[in-house]
């Protein structure tokens, strides 16, 4: 078995530690003997490199950075990332990626920055005369139709808030911290086997479990079969996110 992950404006979209997530991935892959291909998707890169992976991750980034990306992604990009995720294929979306999901971002000067509308949400930044939302923050996360109840810890540092139109469709519920907006304690969002998130961390390092249910998903929806990937030895990654969790 193979899979191959897209890791989106890697140059661009990379802020508090984001790559992470892409070597946490490709690592648990291959101690468990999965063969697996990183492909870096730049502005430049062809859309159809993207339809060739198996699961898609993006972080996040400063405006700048952010705008630059947002324009590709309309050029073209973005159809190609919908036509995969409404297909199945697991993505995470970090931060800025997640708010690109969205209908639209409104930045802190007032200029709207239209979204791919994948996610039923949006995101406005109030301005620079409110606080940014920062700081360790704890989730507790019940994927819709999943089995996977648990805690997940990150980090979160963002100006912009977001509003789900359905707000059952929230990846988690905030135990510690700000999560979409600071005011109805939801975090992220989950649609099919797509994950936006406010956590950076990086997320997945520090949460095992979530990590490996990107892998798990990738490989069933590639082979159409029930996959039961063989465990691994975490004693280390669940003392220090447990270390975390006591201390926040």
């Amino acid at each position: 078995m193979n899979i191959n992950i897209g890791w989106l404006y890697p140059d661009l979209m990379s802020t508090y530690g984001d790559r992470g997530n892409a070597i946490a991935l490709e690592k648990r892959a291959k101690w468990r003997d999965i063969g697996i291909e990183i492909k870096k998707i730049f502005v430049e890169t062809d859309d159809s490199e993207i339809s060739s992976c198996d699961i898609l991750f993006m972080g996040g980034a400063q405006d700048k950075q952010q705008e630059i990306v947002n324009r590709d992604l309309q050029k073209g990009k973005g159809e190609v990332i919908i036509r995969a995720v409404e297909s199945n294929i697991p993505a995470l979306f970090v931060c800025g990626a997640y708010q690109f999901m969205g209908k639209y971002y409104r930045t802190a000067e007032s200029k709207k920055l239209p979204g791919l509308g994948l996610f039923n949400l949006y995101t406005e930044n109030p301005g620079l005369n409110y606080k940014r939302l920062i700081g360790n923050i704890i989730i507790e996360s019940s994927i819709k139709y999943q089995v996977l109840n648990i805690k997940i810890v990150g980090f979160e540092n963002h100006g912009g808030r977001t509003y789900l139109t359905d707000k059952s469709q929230a990846f988690a519920t905030v135990v510690k911290g700000y999560g979409n907006n600071g005011e109805d304690k939801t975090e992220g969002i989950c649609y099919k086997n797509a994950i936006g998130t406010y956590l950076h961390g990086p997320i997945l390092p520090k949460n095992p479990e979530l990590a490996d249910w990107f892998i798990k998903k990738a490989l069933e929806v590639k082979y159409k079969e029930k996959v039961n990937l063989k465990q691994l030895d975490d004693k280390l990654e669940y003392k220090a996110k447990e270390y975390i969790i006591n201390k926040i």
